[in-house]
């Protein structure tokens, strides 16, 4: 999996958020990308090809919008997502099928 940065101070103050930003100052060890310093993301750093585009479970990702889509899942590497315009009902229906398919639903609602 790939490695997770983080800004520059945030274990230091409370006010700066963890989200990545690329290291400013003059002085800033993470700038000159000294050894004592936090890693900066490079090339190096990438997800491996195979596990590029993966939900993080490891399963890739189908849309389905109704019961017949299931049908297309290949419940050993794929996990279906039910899409936001489907409506309750549908989704029930959806879920139930997945349910006697044995198909990983990534956003079931009911966790």
């Amino acid at each position: 999996m790939s490695k997770d940065f983080k800004r520059q101070e945030t274990h230091k103050r409370k006010r700066v958020k963890s989200s990545w930003r690329k290291p400013i100052g003059g002085h800033s060890n993470a700038r000159l990308q000294k050894k004592s310093a936090q890693k900066l993301p490079k090339v190096g750093y990438r997800t491996p090809k195979e596990d590029r585009g993966k939900h993080p479970s490891g399963y890739e990702e189908v849309m389905v919008h109704n019961t017949d889509d299931l049908e297309e899942v290949d419940p050993e590497t794929e996990a279906a997502r039910i899409g936001s315009t489907v409506g309750g009902r549908k989704r029930e229906q959806i879920l139930e099928k997945a349910d006697d398919l044995e198909i990983k639903v990534l956003n079931r609602g009911d966790q």
